[in-house]
């Protein structure tokens, strides 16, 4: 090729390194996914979001000692300042639940005393803050938008069960508040996904951790990323009247049309996030006489993967937003919010990578993020154009 530069062009930077991080790791092949080398199984068997956390955030899984002292300040920082409250009050009432979570982050940085501090300690601190008071803005807004006043957060619950008090005015069962909180250990982190990019991608100029994590919200909301949950819980409503759904399938695929919740930029086997909701949401329907949703998403999902099969698509199979979307729904939670608790859930993970970012030694980091774009301009039949002044056009 002589001294000519080679370009690779890979739409969406898929297949793109940009980075090293030691967060988290996945093989696509094998349907695995890792926290700091632990696998989402053995977290989601045996851990709570709160260790899922720390894990995330300090590197380690902590001592019963450290995992109290870290939960119980997490517990302590999940009121939200009062002006907060009074602003979400003058937004209006059909605003979107994503946009109102974008929007009070920066709110939040506001309130927080660390805000300039760039010390690692202090981000952490930080992180911790993040984690305990975007559940209470959720819950806030659900209350608020249906001319109720916020609930003060409980400080004896369970970092899951708190959520769900705070959203539904009544203390959960331990069981719903125990599947939630594997819920939030599964969507906690999944390496350079779209939002964990942008979360890196703003803080890679010297942003502050809420700029970021602004950022980063703002990538969930799209239906291509954490929006999908809530598209599949629509797709599933849409189908209570229909007595065919492996015809409905198959008329979808005919006509090229996308079963959302079915495949992944990633996975060329079953999502490992998947399998756990999978098996949640059957229990979940079993105990809340809810079955009609997980024996209708088996449906789906059987006809899809057997659609794909034949036509030569053997590697599609569902994501995590596929079953995710029944266990929230049948938990309670008004399907605009889905995307939010995807969002409680990521920010462990958007956190751990904000701090990397900042403190990596890999590759030289911190470094400003600056990719290259190919130009493709043709105006006036050529690349540069003459100014013609006004009078002339």
């Amino acid at each position: 090729m002589g001294s000519e530069e080679v370009r690779v062009k890979n739409i969406g930077l898929r297949g793109v390194t940009v980075a090293d991080t030691k967060v988290s790791y996945i093989d696509g092949i094998n349907g695995i996914l890792i926290y700091r080398g632990y696998r989402i199984e053995d977290l989601a068997e045996n851990s709570n979001f709160m260790e899922a956390c720390y894990l995330l955030l300090r590197e380690v899984l902590p001592t019963r000692g450290q995992l109290e002292a870290f939960s119980s300040e997490v517990a302590a920082w999940r009121q939200v300042p009062d002006f907060v409250y009074e602003s979400m009050k003058r937004w209006p009432k059909e605003s979107r639940p994503m946009d109102v979570l974008q929007a009070s982050v920066p709110l939040l940085a506001m309130a927080d005393p660390e805000l300039e501090s760039a010390e690692r300690e202090a981000e952490a601190r930080k992180a911790m803050r993040l984690v305990a008071r975007l559940p209470t803005v959720v819950a806030a807004w659900h209350r608020i938008r249906n001319g109720l006043e916020p609930l003060l957060p409980d400080e004896g619950l369970s970092h899951a069960a708190n959520f769900l008090w705070l959203l539904q005015g009544e203390k959960p069962q331990e069981a719903v508040a125990r599947d939630l909180d594997v819920c939030l250990i599964l969507h906690a982190d999944h390496t350079f996904n779209a939002s964990t990019f942008a979360c890196r991608e703003v803080v890679s100029t010297k942003a502050h951790m809420y700029a970021g994590v602004a950022a980063g919200v703002g990538a969930l909301s799209g239906e291509l990323h954490g929006g999908a949950n809530e598209r599949v819980m629509r797709m599933l409503l849409e189908l209570e009247g229909v007595e065919d759904v492996a015809g409905w399938v198959k008329g979808k695929l005919d006509r090229h049309e996308k079963i959302m919740g079915v495949g992944h930029a990633v996975y060329k086997t079953m999502d490992p996030r998947a399998r756990i909701l999978k098996k949640m949401s059957y229990e979940l329907g079993r105990r809340t006489g809810q079955a009609k949703w997980p024996e209708r998403s088996s449906i789906i999902e059987e006809t899809s993967l057997a659609e794909f099969e034949k036509r030569g698509k053997p590697e599609i199979r569902t994501n995590v937003d596929f079953y995710s979307a029944s266990v929230y729904y049948m938990m309670g939670i008004p399907i605009d919010l889905m995307t939010c608790i995807f969002a409680l859930s990521r920010i462990g993970g958007w956190c751990a990578h904000i701090i990397e970012e900042k403190f990596g030694e890999a590759q030289g980091k911190p470094a400003l993020y600056r990719p290259k774009a190919e130009w493709v301009g043709d105006y006036c039949g050529r690349s540069e154009c003459s100014y013609d002044p006004i009078e002339n056009r």
